[in-house]
This record gives structure tokens, sequence and C-alpha cells, in this order.
């Protein structure tokens, strides 16, 4: 089969997902075609260079609808021939476009294509488009639906992990986050953002809070346990479908738990051939992709399942793996995580995560392939993997390795 190769990989800064937000005033397809057009001039991509550009978003509606990929297409400098697929598989969606890219260029289905996301969530509130999951009554009361939030809470109930374990793991977060921007380690991805007379917006991941502190997050209130306890009573419904579990400990909070955030993302995936064709050197190979469904309600367990499924699909052990990330949706996410594994904590998301930076939702799959590319240069490392929880009950994975 035609192996295939991540040739380059870009990033937005992520802005604060409010009004006050640096990228507040940047359109949705505006921040896309700036990243395309970023792929495009780094890698001198002229014509009909790529097979397509496949594009995650998640609230697919507004701006953010209409096959946002090919709009991107048409604003970006990119050849008009070129389409655009918009696909949406909720936190994945930016991870799933490039394991989509991946698996058409090792079906031969073209040489090369851009691959990544996009989320203005400043623009775009997250659940504008009435996803039926929430609304529909048959379904939510088939599935027990609960937000997320509880189903976090549902996560660290069920497996025993406590309100202080949660906030280390942020303030840790927090710190490695800020070290990375301190010594340049992003340097090689970010694209700045700029406005239409060239100047730059954004240049730097502005949700960030590096003085946070444990006391400080040990005085925040549960952010879930008024929607769980009262109105409108999201436990009773969580313990219908978990009646072992005496309560739900609520122990997330703004704190511990992904920022909401603007930004995009893209990687160059081809084969070989178009590597040669273009004068392009390969920097890493995509191994193996997977996904998975999972328990709709507790929702975000999926990493667990899902990273079990690509080791076994790709004859791999975790201890094959060098390095991991794994989006910081909750803390209780990744913590489960490390758990469930018994992974060293010093390999996962070393240079910090959604807690510090934010989750632009449709964008943060590519992201965090790109960061764990880039961080495995720099520590000369071989193998990485990375997994997204998703919303409803999923779990998504990509093995890279260096080449």
């Amino acid at each position: 089969m035609t192996e295939a190769y991540i040739y380059d990989a870009v990033r937005s800064p992520r802005g604060k997902g409010r009004p006050d937000g640096s990228l507040h005033e940047v359109t949705s397809v505006s921040l896309s075609a700036q990243i395309l057009n970023a792929i495009k001039n780094r890698n001198n991509l002229d014509g009909h260079a790529v097979e397509d550009v496949i594009w995650g978003n998640v609230t697919q509606v507004g701006e953010q609808g209409g096959c946002l990929a090919r709009s991107a297409v048409l604003l970006s400098d990119l050849d008009e021939r070129i389409p655009g697929l918009a696909i949406n598989r909720f936190c994945a969606s930016g991870m799933e476009a490039v394991n989509l890219a991946a698996n058409q260029v090792k079906g031969g289905a073209g040489h090369a294509y851009i691959a990544g996301g996009v989320e203005m969530m400043s623009r775009v509130p997250m659940g504008s488009d009435g996803a039926a999951i929430a609304v529909d009554p048959q379904l939510a009361m088939k599935t027990y639906f609960v937000p997320q939030g509880i189903s976090a809470d549902i996560i660290a109930t069920e497996y025993g992990i406590t309100r202080e374990q949660a906030d280390a793991l942020a303030v840790e977060s927090q710190r490695r986050a800020a070290k990375a921007w301190e010594e340049g380690r992003f340097a090689r991805s970010i694209v700045p953002v700029k406005d239409q007379n060239g100047l730059t917006i954004l240049d730097r991941d502005e949700y960030m809070r590096p003085q946070t502190t444990l006391e400080a997050l040990a005085a925040l209130k549960p952010s879930f346990k008024d929607m769980g306890e009262v109105m409108p009573g999201f436990d009773k419904v969580a313990l219908m479908k978990y009646p072992h579990l005496e309560r739900i400990e609520h122990i997330h909070h703004a704190g511990n738990s992904s920022g909401i955030v603007d930004g995009a993302a893209a990687i160059l995936v081809g084969d070989r051939e178009f590597g040669e064709r273009h004068g392009l050197k390969p920097r890493a190979r995509i191994r193996a992709t997977a996904k998975i469904g999972t328990d709709p309600t507790i929702m975000l367990t999926g990493p667990v399942p899902v990273t079990e499924k690509i080791l076994k699909d790709s004859g791999m052990a975790i201890s094959d793996i060098d390095l991991f990330e794994v989006n910081e949706a909750f803390a209780a996410v990744v913590l489960l995580f490390m758990k469930a594994f018994d992974v060293d904590p010093a390999k996962v998301n070393v240079n910090g995560g959604a807690i510090a930076m934010g989750h632009p939702l449709g964008a943060t799959g590519a992201i965090i392939i790109g960061t764990l590319l880039d961080e495995l240069e720099r520590q000369d490392k071989s193998v990485g993997l990375a997994t997204l929880c998703i919303a409803s009950g999923m779990g998504a994975a990509t093995i890279i390795e260096r080449v």
C-alpha cells in the first residue's frame, strides 16, 4: 500500500472565544483561507497541486455552514480546480480530516491533500446548530443525554479521580504551555493572523493563564454542579444509567476544563511521488488511524478504547509510543487515559494542552497532530500517538512516525 506522509503542519494562534478576543472580527472563512495560504506559500504549491481540501468544523451553521471547505479554497490563493470537503466528527473533526486524507492517499485516490479545520467560537457559539442528540426528546431519552461537563464529572466519579488531581493537571498544563512559548517550541508551526491591511492581529495563544495556582483553582465553584443537582437535574439522568453510583462528584470548573477559543490548523499530507515532484521532504508518515463509538452518556472515555484499537490494528504496544497528545477537553479525560495505560505523565501533552491554550473544536485534532510532530522532532523521538474524546460517545486516534 502507498505510504501517506506529513510534509507540513501549521496553525494559527488561539484567540479567546469571546467578543474581546483578538480574532473575534475574523470570519471563519477568512482564517481558514489564511492557513491554506500558509501551506501553499511555504511549500510552493502551484496549480492543481493537491487532490482536495478536507476541512473539519463542528458548528456548521451561519458563516461556518455551506461547505466551508470549498468557500475557504475560493477565498484563498489555491487553484480553483481544488475542491473542498467539510466534515464533522465533533471535537475530532480536524483529526478525522487528516486521517481521511491519509487513507485516501494510501488507497491511491490522489497524491496529496490539505487537511485540517477551524472553529470560531466567539462568532459561532457552540451548540447554535441545535444538535439532535441534545434537543430531540426521543434521542435524548434513549441515550440518557447529559452535557459534556456532567459526563466529565461522571468519569471522575466512576474512576475515583479527585478535584485535587484534576487541578494539579490543570496547573501543570499552564506551566508547560508557558514554558513551550518561552522556548519557542511552537515557532515552526505558528502562522500569525493578519487583518486586511496586512497588520498582525495575533501571533501568540492568548487564552493562557500561566500565573494559575492550586490555591486559585481550589476557590472556583464547580461549573456543572447546579445543572446536575438543581435545574434541569442531569445528575438524576446519569444515575438512571449508572445506578451503582450513589451521587455524581462535581470536580470540573473553568480552570480544569478546556478553554473556548478561536483557531485553525492545516496539515499537508501526500505520497512519496508528491514530495519528489515538489521538492519536499517528508517529516513523518501516518502509520495508523482509528475511530470508535463509546457509551454516549459518559461520552468522553473514547481515548482509551480507540487507543487499544489502534495499537491492536497496527500490531503495536503502548511501550512503542514515545510521546502522547491527549486532548485536554476536561482534566479527568487525560487522567483516565494515563491511569488506563500506566503512562508516564512526562510523555503526555509535553507542551501543555487545551486547558491552558484552549480547544477550537474543529481545529484541535489537526493542532495536536502538528504539536506532536514538532515535539517528536525537538526531542529526537520516533513515534507519537494523538487522540481525542468526542461528543455523543466516540474516540479518534492517529499514530505518526518520523522519517
